[in-house]
């Protein structure tokens, strides 16, 4: 089967992921969770290193912005996402995320537009514009297939549908209307969908795979476990 790089052509080569084409990618976002955050960052991106290697399932994290550069120091062997990041640059720009500090520091992507951290349009155009620039792949979220369309127009990788009333809920967007799904993979497109909002366990990830999303977004079914390498591992299966 074809390999290709998740990262950029420019990035260290010890920050090189191969992943498989046709296969899923299944993201964790730490957010800041107590359990997610500081040295339980790097233990629990860790813990995702191993069962990637164990299962080769595609396993990527997306730590806070403050844990971000030891997580990629420390964990070089799946892709690091930033939460977020900015049209920014090296200079005056106070409080901002700069794209290439970012991929400066070995991250591979970006996830702009979270329903946490919602953006005015214009500048999810002008941010996409400046993590291309840096090398960065990058998943806008949506709300719904429509916004997704739409968003498609901006260029980005990936558009993650994430419908906001089932992000941390106990009913995934699979089982409460996988419909959604395959509506999405037929207007985005296939190899553009990765689908969130309550994603859990192996079933949930199986549905996803069988409507044709290319991949999971997920938060609190991980980062709130009292055993998130079993999650994971449960998760993996979901892939094969």
């Amino acid at each position: 089967m074809q390999e290709r790089s998740f990262g950029s052509a420019q990035e260290p080569e010890k920050y090189k992921y191969i992943i498989k084409e046709k296969t899923m990618i299944i993201l964790t976002n730490f957010k800041t969770y107590e359990t997610a955050i500081g040295e339980k960052a790097i233990q629990l991106a860790k813990i995702h290193e191993l069962v990637a290697k164990e299962t080769s399932v595609n396993f990527a994290v997306a730590p806070s912005m403050l844990d971000i550069q030891k997580v990629t120091e420390t964990c070089s062997s799946i892709p690091v996402f930033a939460q977020h990041v900015d049209d920014a640059g090296y200079g005056s720009f106070t409080g901002h995320v700069p794209a290439k500090q970012l991929a400066g520091f070995g991250v591979q992507g970006v996830i702009l537009n979270h329903s946490e951290n919602r953006l005015p349009e214009d500048y999810i155009k002008t941010c996409v514009k400046s993590a291309k620039e840096s090398g960065l792949k990058i998943i806008i979220c949506a709300e719904n297939v429509k916004e997704g369309v739409k968003f498609m127009s901006y260029n980005p990788d990936f558009i993650a549908v994430e419908p906001p009333e089932l992000i941390g809920g106990d009913i995934s967007v699979s089982t409460a209307n996988p419909e959604i799904i395959s509506d999405a993979v037929e207007k985005i497109g296939k190899g553009k969908v990765i689908v969130g909002a309550g994603i859990k366990n192996a079933e949930d990830v199986r549905i996803a795979k069988k409507l044709g999303a290319s991949g999971v977004l997920l938060a609190s079914g991980v980062t709130k476990s009292s055993d998130p390498q079993a999650v994971l591992r449960d998760l993996a299966k979901g892939v094969k």
